[in-house]
């Protein structure tokens, strides 16, 4: 059960769930005037490298230390690219199916990942049983991503 003092976390991660939506659309339209999906990819990622590198000098603090990075498992810093595959497939494949299809197909296959993640404690996360009711909403995303995808 969540203690009340995160319930200010559920805004936030609405506001960028809905944030999320733009950038297909946004990443489409770039991929659609560079021509080049790649170089698109490039140019989508050279914003948030220069926002980081910015936060970064501003602030440095804390810095890893030898023990958290001797204990990192060998997967941890792949995720960002693990990321650029959704932003890839994002860019070249929107304005084919539109943003509803895309954001529905991406978002189901993320939950029913997820699913999987929590069921097995994958990637050290806290294992959570794969219930009767996260079996269902999970059954209702696809039925969801089904009726986008075809009305």
């Amino acid at each position: 059960m969540e203690s009340n003092n995160q319930v200010w976390l559920y805004p936030l991660i609405i506001v960028a769930g809905a944030l999320q939506a733009w950038g297909p659309p946004m990443n489409g339209a770039l991929q659609k005037s560079l021509s080049n999906p790649w170089l698109a990819s490039f140019a989508s990622f050279l914003p948030v490298l220069a926002l980081l590198v910015c936060v970064f000098l501003c602030q440095p603090k804390p810095l890893p230390t030898a023990e958290g990075l001797s204990a990192m498992p060998w997967w941890a810093p792949l995720g960002g690219l693990i990321g650029s595959v959704a932003v890839i497939v994002g860019l070249m494949f929107v304005q084919k199916v539109g943003a509803g299809t895309l954001a529905g197909l991406t978002i189901t296959a993320n939950i029913l990942m997820s699913l999987i993640i929590d069921k097995y404690g994958m990637f050290g996360m806290t294992q959570h049983p794969l219930s009767l009711g996260r079996i269902a909403g999970g059954a209702l995303m696809v039925a969801g991503i089904y009726l986008i995808s075809k009305f």
